[in-house]
């Protein structure tokens, strides 16, 4: 393949390991989102206890109980908000923690909504103190609390809202505030995906996308999305440009493995920043413990993004351990980078 090929194909797309949705992410994972819980796949447990929680507050003519979503970008967060919106016969308004800047802006928000309305709230775990605390009268007695006046002519006025429910997301649910956490009565943190449900997952997406790729092209891509709905469809649809380029009537796993390596995606699902991180901990920290300030500063990339993006699958993938004094690389990862492991040296640390 040509270098000017190439760059042509990855000219204005986003890092494709990277979990953060572009403007091109929104408008097509919109029209791949599913639509229905039976159209949902993976997370079995969770949609069967969401389902009969739905039924139930449908069955006492109620709103669903608040909800918090947690996990790591990419796992259908957004999506089972909008499914539970759908499945509740629920007008769903969005928006995210960092956009409500004032406690004005919430009163806004929650003033408009109509009985049984859902409020979904993403990154919620930014939201500022000054908001959340308007938030919890809101979801206990669906009433806000605001002072008019000061000092000794101060009055507290409330204001009652019409019963809705809230769905929080988070990547850092432990940067939530006890107050807030313990106010929501339906918790799920979401896991990364199995290989064969992220197969699955990219062969839904490609009829809908008129993707012709086979099963086996359609688990090569699922080994190296990180576990990651978002970053399976996204590498499909790079999958779909060379494709469609290179003049492949049918992708098959030898021609979508070589697409992917062309891509930077290796056998791990690493990215270009999945590699810099562990090389700079193998080579630069001789296998750590490195703090993560230490990795963001030396990588010029910010804390939250190695936190939120890179540090979840690595973690879970054994390439990486935290410890009290910072990330630590495995064996696994030594291996990987064809690097000698020395087993005496980490012991030693601890």
């Amino acid at each position: 393949m040509s270098e000017e090929i190439r760059r042509t194909l990855l000219k204005g797309n986003p890092v494709v390991g990277d979990t953060k949705e572009s403007e091109e992410d929104v408008v097509l994972n919109i029209s791949l989102r599913p639509k229905k819980f039976n159209e949902f796949v993976g997370h079995k447990d969770i949609v069967d206890n969401l389902k009969i929680a739905i039924q139930a507050a449908k069955q006492r003519s109620e709103p669903l109980e608040h909800v918090l979503l947690s996990g790591p970008p990419g796992l259908g967060k957004t999506s089972l908000s909008h499914i539970i919106s759908h499945e509740m016969g629920a007008k769903i308004t969005a928006t995210s923690g960092p956009a409500i800047e004032r406690a004005g802006d919430l009163i806004g928000i929650l003033t408009n909504l109509e009985v049984g309305d859902i409020l979904f709230i993403d990154e919620i775990h930014r939201m500022s103190k000054v908001v959340e605390e308007f938030l919890y009268p809101a979801m206990e007695s669906f009433q806000i609390d605001f002072v008019i006046d000061k000092g000794p002519y101060a009055k507290t006025i409330k204001f009652n809202l019409k019963p809705f429910t809230l769905i929080g997301a988070t990547t850092r649910s432990g940067l939530l505030a006890a107050p807030l956490r313990g106010r929501f009565g339906i918790f799920y943190s979401l896991d990364f995906y199995k290989v064969e449900d992220l197969a699955k997952i990219i062969k839904n997406s490609s009829q809908l996308l008129t993707v012709q790729i086979d099963d086996a092209a359609c688990l090569e891509i699922a080994k190296r999305s990180r576990g990651t709905p978002r970053i399976a469809n996204r590498l499909l649809r790079r999958v779909r440009d060379y494709a469609q380029v290179l003049k492949i009537e049918k992708a098959d796993q030898a021609s979508t493995g070589k697409i992917l390596n062309e891509l930077g995606i290796d056998q791990a699902g690493f990215d270009d920043l999945d590699r810099k991180v562990l090389k700079l901990i193998l080579e630069s920290f001789g296998g750590g413990p490195v703090g993560i300030e230490s990795l963001a500063a030396s990588l010029n990339e910010e804390v939250d993004t190695i936190a939120d993006t890179v540090e979840p699958y690595l973690l879970m993938a054994g390439y990486l351990k935290r410890t009290s004094r910072g990330r630590l690389a495995t064996k696994k990862a030594f291996e990987h980078f064809g690097l000698k492991f020395n087993q005496e040296q980490q012991e030693e640390i601890f």
